[in-house]
């Protein structure tokens, strides 16, 4: 039965709701990666591409606030879509462009689906460095996995003999995210606790 036009609050905890299924999206290279790594979801992804793109916007004097925005959101459409690899992408048409209408058009805040388009058609500064972030972040999921010793991990980045050339990184478009690539292909990914580990308890 319906109970008439939604209360903006309405809208707002519905969306709330469904961004919270994004948790529950494996994200869908685990087929081609051949990994069953579950904490990778759609939206532990997003969490890390924001963090980046923080970093990024501060070092490309871009708008922080709007790059982060962008990272945050750039995969809202896949709670509708779910996620797709580049396999599944030779046979599947997503209808991305109806799904952020239908998604975010009824919120009452228009400017949140104005960032979302502005990061799909990817003429604003923001928008490139929120791209480099979602790259970057592929780039250092590889690295993660590369050290647990899964080949085709290892073959993504560029093989042993480094001849491939990574996907991710010939896409990066800001000098600063290929500057922290470079980094993160030369870095171990355990290093950030090198400096910090102790065997001993701390006693005050």
């Amino acid at each position: 039965m319906d109970s008439g036009p939604q209360k903006e609050e309405q809208r707002i905890v519905d969306f709330l709701f469904e961004i919270g299924t994004m948790r529950k999206l494996a994200r869908m290279h685990r087929q081609t990666l051949l990994t069953d790594d579950f904490s990778d979801n759609i939206a532990s992804h997003s969490y890390r591409t924001a963090i980046i793109g923080w970093h990024l916007a501060k070092m490309e004097a871009a708008d922080p606030y709007k790059t982060v925005m962008m990272c945050l959101f750039h995969d809202v459409p896949e709670a509708r879509s779910g996620d797709h690899n580049w396999v599944h992408k030779k046979y599947v048409k997503i209808f991305e462009e109806e799904i952020i209408k239908d998604q975010l058009g009824a919120l009452p805040y228009s400017d949140l689906k104005e960032m979302v388009n502005e990061y799909h058609i990817r003429e604003s500064k923001e928008a490139v460095i929120a791209k480099d972030a979602d790259l970057l972040d592929q780039i250092l999921l590889l690295r993660e996995y590369e050290m647990q010793g899964n080949k085709e991990a290892i073959n993504w980045l560029g093989g042993k003999d480094g001849k491939k050339i990574n996907a991710q990184l010939a896409n990066l478009h800001s000098e600063s995210g290929r500057t922290l690539a470079a980094e993160a292909l030369l870095r171990s990914p355990s290093a950030w606790w090198s400096d910090v580990w102790t065997p001993k308890n701390r006693e005050s």
